[in-house]
């Protein structure tokens, strides 16, 4: 409703019908505005409301009753031409004032009361919810500001909680620092002396390298991990593991004391780490709402940059310091380790010596006793490829003469071919033909197939008489090492130490004679 004056189109514009044919204006002639009653308002309120409005009361009731008739021109009389011609000829009857008045009544007295009963109870409502709100937010600032204070204090309380508790790791941490430093020198000295016994092993070292190395120039199969090598090579874990397991012991030491200073490193920056975070959190736990550089920061409750829990950061010093004990007992470990494998191992290094010996005679024999086998296998070899390429030859013979007898068949079916009409007849002569065609190829085919084998174990023993005689030379040039060279360098074995030095002599048989060492 607009309760304003305005312009807008009465009501008439958008709801009103179309007149008939015939009339233009309404007569208000034939209506009575004393006696007669206006239409009730009861559907025109609703959309008054909403909707651009002008009373529709006369326009309602009235008739149209011009003094010239429009149904009698044929065309339209509001377009054009004839517009013109026939608006001078209409009469409009005059407006009085009892229609003028009513023309122009906007409101009715009950518009007007709902109105202001409308305005009045907004009022109280607005009103009302005003008060709510006030009283609203009296009670939450009140309890916000204590809220406030309660919060301030329960952090600065886990604050100073917080402060203890680094203060009590840094000192576990310093403790655990100075026991690890002591310990990261004994095994320094330790490896020190491991370095030296290690350095005093080479003489026996490397006889027993040369016998290895000598014994590597042994060819095809014969480079085997027999008894002699197997003996060489405790040779080389007794000799050389007294030599091998300092080496390890010296590299153990060192990671050792690496891993000491690995986590003497952890330790000291997680205890310089606390250092920092004791000082920030004291910083933290002496700001007041009257300190000084207190700032707004934006969205700083949003920012997690945090890494751990209490209870994982607790555990993270906790496995500091319990690695820290770890890595303490393996070093003492390691040195008990260190002391009893430098003490045994110039006894283990002679007691090997000894094993090589027995072990290299019996390879020796060993190797003797396969050369002459070899020989006596080689000469069966040779004797079954003769044999084998004399049934070769029959073989191929017997191939041929089958593959004339397929030439006659073939022959005999393809001159039959040649029958006229119904003379190339499938007579009992064709399959017998064919059959016999097929028996050939088969028969053929199962010769060829055995002569391939025949010549594959030709190739066969071809090549079991090269692998023979390749094994020969093999176990000739075994010989030679196992008995010439290896025997002739251990000659002597001498071992400067801190506790004794041993020179001896050893005799032991040969397939030569007796050679003394």
């Amino acid at each position: 409703m607009d309760y304003m004056g305005s312009t807008a189109t009465a009501q008439y514009t958008h709801f009103g019908r179309r007149p008939p044919h015939g009339t233009m204006l309404p007569s208000i002639a034939n209506f009575d505005y004393r006696t007669g009653s206006a239409p009730p308002y009861s559907g025109l309120l609703t959309r008054s409301l909403s909707l651009p409005w002008r009373p529709s009361t006369f326009y309602r009731s009235a008739r149209v009753e011009p003094n010239v008739s429009l149904s009698q021109s044929t065309a339209d009389p509001l377009s054009g031409s004839n517009y013109l011609n026939n608006i001078d000829s209409i009469k409009v009857p005059p407006i009085f004032p009892s229609a003028r008045q009513a023309l122009y009544t906007r409101y009715t007295p009950k518009d007007w009361y709902n109105a202001q009963m409308t305005n009045y109870l907004a009022s109280d409502k607005v009103r009302s919810a005003a008060e709510r709100l006030r009283s609203d937010a009296i009670r939450l600032a009140r309890e916000k500001d204590e809220q406030s204070f309660k919060n301030n204090a329960e952090s600065s309380k886990r604050l100073g909680e917080r402060i203890n508790d680094i203060e009590f790791w840094k000192n576990e941490l310093e403790k655990t620092k100075d026991k690890l430093k002591k310990k990261i020198d004994d095994v320094e000295f330790k490896r020190r002396e491991v370095e030296k016994q290690l350095l005093e092993t080479e003489n026996p070292l490397r006889i027993a390298q040369e016998n290895l190395y000598e014994r590597e120039k042994r060819q095809g199969i014969d480079l085997v991990h027999d008894g002699v090598e197997r003996e060489l090579i405790r040779e080389i874990d007794t000799i050389k593991l007294s030599q091998q397991k300092l080496r390890q012991m010296l590299e153990r030491l060192n990671t050792q004391n690496a891993l000491n200073r690995g986590i003497l490193h952890e330790l000291e920056k997680d205890s310089a780490d606390k250092f920092r975070a004791r000082v920030l959190d004291s910083a933290a736990h002496h700001i007041a709402t009257t300190s000084r550089g207190i700032n707004f920061y934006e969205g700083i409750e949003g920012v997690d940059n945090t890494f751990s829990t209490p209870e994982s950061w607790a555990k993270f010093t906790e496995d500091n310091i319990r690695r820290a004990m770890s890595e303490m007992t393996q070093s003492d470990e390691l040195l008990n380790s260190a002391n009893k494998l430098m003490a045994g191992s110039n006894n283990d290094m002679w007691n090997q010596w000894n094993s090589v010996n027995v072990s290299l005679e019996n390879r020796v024999q060993e190797e003797q006793t396969a050369k002459n086998k070899i020989q006596s296998h080689l000469e069966k070899v040779l004797q079954e490829i003769f044999d084998v390429e004399q049934n070769i030859e029959f073989l191929k013979k017997t191939i041929a003469d089958k593959e004339a007898f397929l030439q006659v068949a073939q022959t005999r079916l393809e001159t039959r071919t040649r029958r006229p009409n119904v003379e190339s007849c499938r007579d009992p002569a064709m399959h017998r033909l064919i059959q016999e065609v097929h028996d050939l190829h088969a028969g053929i085919s199962d010769l060829h197939g055995k002569l391939r084998q025949e010549e594959n174990a030709v190739q066969h023993l071809l090549r079991t008489k090269s692998t023979l005689e390749q094994d020969l030379a093999i176990k000739n040039n075994s010989l030679f090492i196992d008995a010439d060279k290896v025997m002739g360098i251990r000659r002597t074995f001498t071992m400067s130490s801190p506790e004794r030095a041993v020179a001896t002599n050893v005799s032991f048989s040969h397939p030569r004679g007796l050679i003394s060492v």
